[in-house]
């Protein structure tokens, strides 16, 4: 169970993570942030890839948790393939880009790095695509196991070209054109 300390110490690591990369980050500014002693960062984390790694895999449990409440609240409505994808859509889109939701992109970058945090970043990976997985079999899609890392990678994608750009390519549309391939049979 994560002690109120070591969840400070996340949430402060996301922040400055996703305010200053990775290389910005520091036990001094983690301290501060998560008004916490120096001592405890290295008490609850013995290494600053310990700290990435939970930080990574925090963020992407309280993530997932949020979107299968989500996915859900809908299961009882019997969407189809459209109202999903401009579900998927206005999710996607009212998601304000803060420094916490910056950060992801920060670790995942810096999964590619360090081989420590790659197993990690995996984990999380695969956590998306197993939750994209459930929602392509209720809307019955074919295949869903081959198409949800591809949904999954499309979506992210089109994420960090909204973040990087300010904008970006109708999510909504570009998710119901893959849905619409898929459920397609040749």
């Amino acid at each position: 169970m994560a002690t109120d300390a070591r969840h400070r110490i996340i949430d402060a690591t996301l922040h400055l993570v996703g305010t200053h990369g990775i290389a910005g980050i520091t036990n001094r500014r983690i301290a501060s942030l998560a008004e916490v002693s120096l001592g405890s960062i290295t008490y609850h984390f013995p290494s600053q890839s310990d700290l990435l790694k939970a930080a990574l895999t925090t963020f992407v449990e309280e993530e997932t948790e949020r979107l299968r409440t989500i996915a859900e609240s809908y299961r009882s409505q019997s969407l189809s393939v459209t109202e999903a994808a401009a579900l998927t859509g206005r999710i996607a889109e009212d998601l304000a880009f803060t420094a916490e939701r910056i950060a992801p992109y920060e670790l995942w970058i810096q999964a590619g790095r360090d081989p420590d945090l790659r197993a990690t970043a995996d984990e999380c990976w695969c956590a998306y695509d197993a939750l994209t997985v459930t929602i392509l079999r209720a809307l019955d899609v074919p295949d869903a196991e081959t198409f949800g890392p591809v949904l999954v990678a499309t979506i992210a994608g089109l994420q960090l070209r909204r973040l990087s750009t300010g904008s970006g390519t109708d999510l909504a549309a570009a998710t119901l054109l893959l849905l619409r391939g898929a459920t397609t049979q040749p």
